[in-house]
């Protein structure tokens, strides 16, 4: 009891080591609050840039589907911009040239082989040849050469001047779009394939596998169809076609059927006429000549049958009754 009196009546003690405590409790906690409101505003704009970042990627994702989706079209720049990374290159122009020249030569044989050198010597060919004669005398010829379009004006300008020029005609096609749009369509319709292919190598089951093949047997025949499409247009557009006709004059500088018809042209078509009927009336005769002299026989022989045949006896018929006999000689 004495103690505890004596402990309340004495002044408390402070310890010297409880201030310092204090303080560097404090201090640590402003620190450590420093601390977390840099972390949070660092945090923050670390969210901040992966967001923009995010967006950023979404809209490149979103631009290459686009431009995957349209085509060569959402590649080309809008009305207006200007393109910095690489300048605009020029297309090239595709035309397909045909022409068709009638020329009277002396002489069909030897203007073919001019024009089969010709178009030969220009690096080109002779497609079609047809050559005929017209009334043992004269002859005409059909041509077809294909030409290198660079030397198409030159071979034209030579062809009309191998005789007299009748008629000439050309014609031009711009296939430049044409040649474009199939061009583009085989590269998506390859980039199509090489996915199904992929696809294929990925698979698993068997049922995939046979859907798949299906898949790819239809786009790779599209892509053939188109293959060829490219290959005639680039023929046609490589090579210039020209049409040649030639023919012979005659003697008088006229077609025999042209003009009036005289007395003389009368009469000699209708000896024409009398003699291709005479002509005609002796082949059937003598097709028919075999039949009739079979026919001819047969009847000789049925008369000489007739007359060596015995003839019948026809009866006495008997008198009517009451009738008197006849009188004895």
């Amino acid at each position: 009891m004495t103690v505890g009196h004596h402990t309340r009546g004495r002044p408390p003690v402070r310890s010297a080591g409880r201030v310092p405590r204090a303080v560097l409790a404090a201090g640590l906690l402003a620190v450590l609050l420093g601390t977390g409101a840099c972390g949070a505003g660092d945090s923050a704009v670390d969210r901040g840039t992966a967001a923009s970042d995010d967006r950023a990627a979404s809209d490149e994702k979103a631009a290459a589907s686009g431009a995957e989706r349209d085509g060569p079209a959402a590649a080309r720049p809008a009305a207006g911009a200007t393109s910095e990374a690489r300048p605009d290159t020029a297309v090239a122009v595709h035309v397909i040239r045909t022409a068709t020249l009638d020329v009277e030569v002396a002489s069909v044989p030897k203007a073919v082989a001019a024009a089969r050198a010709t178009a030969e010597g220009a690096g080109g060919l002779v497609s079609e040849e047809t050559t005929e004669r017209l009334d043992g005398t004269h002859e005409t010829s059909h041509l077809v050469l294909r030409v290198p379009q660079e030397r198409y004006e030159g071979v034209l300008d030579e062809l009309a001047g191998s005789g007299k020029l009748l008629t000439r005609t050309s014609a031009a096609k711009d296939v430049t779009g044409q040649v474009v749009d199939v061009e583009s369509r085989i590269a998506t319709q390859r980039a199509s394939v090489a996915r199904v292919r992929e696809l294929m190598d990925k698979a698993g089951r068997l049922s995939d596998v046979v859907a798949l093949e299906g898949e790819l047997s239809s786009r790779q025949a599209d892509l053939e169809s188109l293959l060829a499409q490219q290959a005639s247009l680039k023929d046609r557009t490589s090579l210039a076609t020209i049409t040649l006709e030639l023919s012979e004059p005659y003697a008088d500088g006229a077609d025999p059927g042209d003009g009036d018809t005289g007395f003389l042209d009368a009469l000699g078509g209708g000896w024409d006429a009398f003699v291709t009927t005479l002509r005609w009336i002796t082949v059937a005769v003598g097709a028919t000549a075999p039949f009739l002299a079979a026919v001819a026989v047969l009847l000789v022989l049925g008369r000489l049958l007739r007359r060596r045949l015995p003839r019948r006896r026809t009866p006495d018929r008997p008198s009517a009754p009451g009738a008197q006999a006849p009188p004895a000689p």
